[in-house]
């Protein structure tokens, strides 16, 4: 069962080859958390309306493997902007952003997603490090592009920054239709490439990852992601747009986060 377990997160390859300079991180599932129903195992939503304690103590655990108090996880209220902020100390309030950096030792970001993109960011040498929440809006409006510069003005260089994309949905499972299409091809017509044709007359199917990446990538920085769909992954991610088909009245939320150890 997942609540007879404790966290046990995913992590990529380049990000875990960072650990002997004291970044940890981790991709966190539903896997090891306290809450039941619709928002079984860990889910650390404070958005929805799962018991607030159960809640509070998912994010505890997450913490806990993170190396920090629990007052240390700096979440943002996510309001699927571009908007970055920097994080100095624990939050008494969080702020309205889809992006936190920092450069303090013991401040673990995290970004929460259910479908939408979660991008852990380190660059090594400066000590610098960010998570970001990209939706289709937040990638579009520019939130990758604000956290790299948020990294710079603390120090971090596009060259030496790694970039991870975490478990979000995939092509297959991500059905649009023609109005979001258009969004896309009207800010570049290349975009066009992201979109495969549906078997529902006048959709597409949108390609989150490649777009997210790609938009990394030309950053200037060294991107990659996880290749793991939330939407086909019931057992191990919450998805929103799988409660939307079923009709379901709310969903958990999962966590990514990164964190600079003391060295």
């Amino acid at each position: 069962m997942l609540n007879d377990q404790r966290p046990e997160p995913l992590r990529s390859p380049e990000l875990a080859g960072l650990s002997a300079g004291g970044i940890r991180h981790g991709f966190f599932t539903r896997v090891g958390g306290v809450s039941s129903g619709l928002y079984r195992g860990l889910n650390v939503g404070l958005g929805s309306n799962d018991d607030r304690e159960s809640v509070l103590e998912n994010r505890a655990r997450v913490a806990t493997w993170l190396g920090v108090p629990a007052s240390n996880l700096c979440t943002p209220h996510q309001i699927h902007s571009a908007r970055a902020v920097v994080a100095t100390e624990p939050w008494p309030e969080r702020p309205q952003a889809d992006a936190v950096v920092t450069d303090r030792p013991g401040l673990a970001l995290g970004v929460l997603a259910a479908d939408c993109g979660p991008i852990l960011f380190a660059d090594p040498e400066a000590r610098v490090i960010g998570a970001a929440h990209a939706g289709w809006k937040g990638a579009l409006d520019g939130v990758l592009e604000s956290t790299i510069e948020a990294m710079e003005r603390l120090g971090a260089r596009p060259a030496r920054i790694v970039a991870v994309l975490g478990p979000s949905i995939s092509q297959e499972n991500y059905e649009v239709g023609p109005e979001f299409v258009e969004r896309f091809t009207t800010a570049d017509p290349d975009n066009q490439r992201y979109f495969l044709p549906s078997t529902k007359h006048g959709h597409e199917k949108f390609d989150l990852n490649g777009y997210t990446v790609d938009r990394l990538r030309r950053a200037g920085i060294g991107a990659s992601h996880l290749g793991i769909c939330t939407y086909a992954d019931e057992e191990r991610f919450f998805s929103y747009r799988r409660t939307t088909h079923r009709g379901e009245p709310d969903y958990g939320r999962q966590i990514s986060a990164i964190v600079l150890e003391e060295i």
